[in-house]
């Protein structure tokens, strides 16, 4: 079957809605710097009243990534829950604009669309507050076997490892992408995530997974070790390809035979961290889906983290693909 998109991504689909705010505020709500933590919707509601103002934008991880994709000249499709809502409305509005397949069925009773309170310090840190909502609602019947199997790579988003539905469509969009010679890629998402998760992860990493994407805190709580060289000998085990990012230290790439380490993009100034994780999947996926070298990948994927944590918000605000081409990433 011929390939009709790059990247298919099946993540939680959520607004975010971010606002600067500084440490007493975390801790006058109770808040952990730097953490992302599940609230239900009166929570969302008392939580958002209390917060400054800031900006409301289509969001979610693999959402996210999707977007980047985009910026980067890529074909994208999404697969992804909304209600019939106002937010929905918007989140699908803001997807289709962008140029990315998206046509999931909405949730037509029951929680409402899903959105992320996201608090930035001036340090950059976000601190993450998720009523999943309507995006928890995911099944396996919203995954469509043909863009699945149209896709070169498969992005599966960890947060959606929770909910047992959700799980069963990752099931089902990994036996759709093995059996069309797919490559199957997974984001770990979050320390809490590997930690509730560790051993289906890992069982699920080794016998379906291509291409695991993670950050240092990730891949070490992943192994349960402080030591990351001692975290990047046991993904290598385990996993055909990893790719792991750092901070300020940029990534590494691993692979069964070596590990690559490639320098991050400056930055000007750090002011938002969030989508950094997801814009390095979107560009080390679209060099890897269009053919490039390892090292070329990683650093589309820096690249493209670079322009994010440059200015507020998940996604990019210029073109990643003009971008690119003039660091002769193109």
């Amino acid at each position: 079957m011929s390939v009709s998109y790059d990247v298919a991504a099946i993540g939680n689909a959520i607004v975010d809605v971010i606002a600067p705010a500084d440490d007493a505020f975390l801790s006058d709500n109770a808040l952990t710097k730097g953490a992302m933590i599940l609230i239900d919707e009166p929570q969302a509601h008392a939580l958002y009243a209390r917060m400054a103002a800031g900006m409301e934008t289509s969001g979610g991880s693999a959402g996210n990534t999707v977007a980047g994709v985009a910026s980067l000249g890529g074909r994208a499709a999404y697969i992804g829950k909304v209600a019939k809502d106002q937010l929905g409305e918007v989140f699908i509005h803001d997807t289709r604009s962008l140029g990315v397949h998206f046509q999931t069925p909405q949730l037509n009773s029951g929680a409402a669309t899903g959105r992320s309170l996201i608090n930035v310090t001036p340090d950059g840190e976000r601190t993450m507050c998720t009523f999943l909502g309507a995006s928890n609602q995911l099944t396996a019947a919203d995954v469509d076997p043909a863009l699945i199997e149209g896709a070169a790579i498969v992005y599966l988003e960890g947060y959606l490892f929770d909910p047992p539905e959700a799980r069963r469509a990752f099931a089902k969009a990994a036996g759709l992408a093995r059996a069309s010679g797919r490559t199957l890629a997974i984001t770990l998402s979050d320390s809490f995530v590997v930690e509730r998760h560790r051993h289906a992860l890992l069982e699920f990493i080794e016998t379906e997974i291509d291409l695991v994407f993670a950050n240092e805190a990730e891949l070490t709580s992943l192994f349960e070790t402080a030591d990351f060289d001692a975290a990047v000998a046991a993904i290598r085990r385990i996993a055909k390809l990893a790719a792991v990012t750092r901070s300020e230290k940029g990534s590494v790439v691993v692979t069964p035979d070596e590990a690559i380490a490639v320098a991050a993009f400056p930055v000007d100034k750090l002011v938002d961290t969030t989508g950094a994780g997801d814009q390095y999947a979107a560009g080390f996926m679209l060099g890897l889906a269009r053919g490039r070298p390892l090292e070329v990948c990683a650093k589309l994927g820096g690249l493209a983290a670079a322009e994010v944590i440059s200015h507020y918000g998940p996604r990019p605000q210029v073109s990643l693909a003009k971008l690119a081409a003039a660091h002769g990433l193109a």
